[in-house]
């Protein structure tokens, strides 16, 4: 005995499993699950140095500033520092990229090209009225 309606009654049962599994756990949770299981296996790296006190590198202080934009509540496993320090390297790290982008290139006035030069002075004769 067959059953033509087979493919389609497995799907359903599969919509249905898929719908009762994604009940139990939201993908918000396990995102939050997995964002905090990083966080601790990050700290558990730096703590596991083999220094009698363990120093934060700067991969270590971008990685915290990277998961305090991602993650709302990063507070929450951190042991290893201070949130007010990870705010402190983010703004640290914003004052640095806006300082560097607005340096000046060269000092003073930017340079006229010779051509320019020579069509102003040949405009300042040709206008004896010029400037006063």
């Amino acid at each position: 005995m067959t059953f033509p309606d087979a493919p389609v009654i497995f799907v359903c049962m599969f919509k249905l499993l898929l719908s009762v599994f994604r009940f139990f756990l939201p993908p918000a949770n396990v995102k939050e699950l997995a964002l905090e299981n990083l966080a601790l296996r990050q700290q558990l790296a730096v703590m596991k140095r083999q220094c009698p006190r363990p120093r934060l590198r700067k991969v270590d202080r971008w990685f915290w500033v990277g998961l305090s934009r991602v993650w709302s509540d990063w507070r929450r496993p951190l042991l290893i520092v201070h949130p007010e320090t990870v705010v402190g390297w983010s703004r640290r790290g914003f004052r640095l990229y806006w300082t560097w982008i607005s340096r000046r290139r060269r000092a003073g006035r930017p340079r006229v090209s010779p051509e320019v030069r020579d069509l102003i002075r040949k405009m300042a004769e040709a206008n004896p009225l010029w400037g006063g």
